[in-house]
């Protein structure tokens, strides 16, 4: 069996899942959006943009021999990762998701769970005025807040929030530089995805240790199908005869 394993990116765990795919031997293939303008290399092969639909991704996976794909999009990507469950069944190829844990709370956090922007919208007035968005896609529901946004974005671009200001800076972010943020910038409430895993969890820390409340978006269901927490569970899946070996 081909050992050419499709990783679909766009998260630090997807680099570095594709990174030691390739040093193991696998012909991995990390596939991303496109969205960022310069990349980091990985050691596997590279390709950027979208396949167009279930039905593109179904026929590259045929085209190009794939033998499993690894799914570790962001959390909140739940269009691609519909899209590789859909494929992935079309084409008989294996798929399992990466699925950063959860974060949980410790003592000294002040967390608020709401579904959508809309209900984060609902709740920040009582919170603070100054507000840290640490996403930059779907504000339009925070427009009608008379509050002071401080929006921070990987990439250059606009955000359909007006008035908010923009810092461009990519992550990630150490636990001390994001206090000194928050702190410098008079933070007073943050409002964040609740993505998981360790890359982004800087800025919760740093919040609980200037007392700060959070107000975090839920997190979607993870796809239908196998999951692996880290990249020794991909590796170890992919080893099981479901996966490719």
């Amino acid at each position: 069996m081909s050992k050419r394993v499709l990783v679909l990116g766009g998260t630090g765990e997807a680099r570095l899942l594709a990174d030691r795919l390739a040093a193991e031997g696998y012909d991995a293939i990390l596939s991303l959006a496109g969205r960022t303008a310069a990349p980091s290399l990985s050691a596997a092969r590279m390709r950027s943009g979208g396949f167009g639909g279930a039905a593109g991704l179904g026929a590259y996976l045929r085209a190009e021999n794939i033998a499993a794909c690894i799914d570790a999009t962001h959390p909140f990507a739940v269009r691609i990762s519909a899209n590789a469950v859909a494929a992935c069944a079309q084409a008989d190829v294996p798929r399992a998701a990466l699925v950063r844990p959860e974060w949980q709370p410790v003592d000294g956090d002040r967390w608020l769970f709401v579904d959508d922007v809309a209900a984060g919208a609902r709740l920040l007035p009582a919170m603070g005025r100054r507000v840290f968005v640490a996403f930059a896609d779907g504000l339009a529901p925070l427009a009608v807040l008379d509050l002071d946004f401080l929006v921070r974005r990987a990439e250059p671009g606009p955000v359909d929030l007006p008035g908010a200001r923009i810092v461009v800076t990519r992550g990630p972010f150490e636990r001390e530089a994001e206090r000194r943020f928050l702190k410098t910038e008079g933070i007073e409430v943050i409002l964040a995805k609740a993505s998981g895993g360790d890359s982004a969890r800087a800025k919760l820390d740093a919040a609980r240790n200037l007392g700060l409340p959070v107000v975090l978006l839920r997190r979607p269901p993870p796809p239908p199908g196998p999951t692996v927490a880290n990249v020794a569970d991909a590796l170890g899946w992919l080893a099981m005869p479901s996966g490719t070996s």
